[in-house]
């Protein structure tokens, strides 16, 4: 009974490890949903939804499932990644479009020299660097400005 105990606990810790492992493409949503579990969002997007799998507020990776009008899975990825913060257009994307690529924020927080809100995204920075990417928005909640640091919570770590 014991072996079976740690077999199970040690079973749970690679499959956390492994990440997320969506069906394939073309699954229902309720493939999707068996598979993956109840999502932490639900955005549209270009007449698609996106399913959110956020990985906590400390976490470095947010999987996004897209699923066509028919409800079939088209993709299945971790947006916050360089590449897909590149893909901001500053003064055209809003908060709506940022909520629906890049899912939920780790924090929203004001700074003095910003008129609006900022969001805060921690990630690996081209897979490697501990980092944070803040968005920053106006008034009216279009995107003013990208800038990236390193995540103030992890310095340091990645020097190990």
């Amino acid at each position: 009974m014991k072996n079976i105990v740690i077999a199970a606990i040690f079973t749970l810790i690679l499959s956390a490890c492994a990440g997320l492992q969506a069906p394939p493409v073309g699954s229902s949503e309720a493939a999707v949903l068996a598979s993956l579990g109840q999502p932490t969002g639900r955005y549209p997007l270009d007449g698609n939804t996106m399913l959110e799998y956020a990985q906590g507020p400390l976490g470095q990776t947010t999987y996004m499932a897209r699923l066509g009008p028919d409800g079939r899975l088209l993709s299945f990825e971790q947006v916050l990644t360089s590449e897909k913060f590149a893909s901001v257009a500053l003064k055209h994307d809003t908060k709506q479009s940022i909520l629906a690529r890049f899912g939920r924020p780790n924090d929203v927080v004001h700074y003095s020299s910003v008129e609006g809100d900022v969001w805060l995204y921690r990630y690996k920075e081209q897979k490697v660097w501990d980092s944070m990417m803040h968005v920053e928005f106006d008034r009216s909640g279009v995107v003013q400005a990208m800038v990236n640091g390193p995540d103030p919570d992890r310095q340091g770590r990645q020097l190990r």
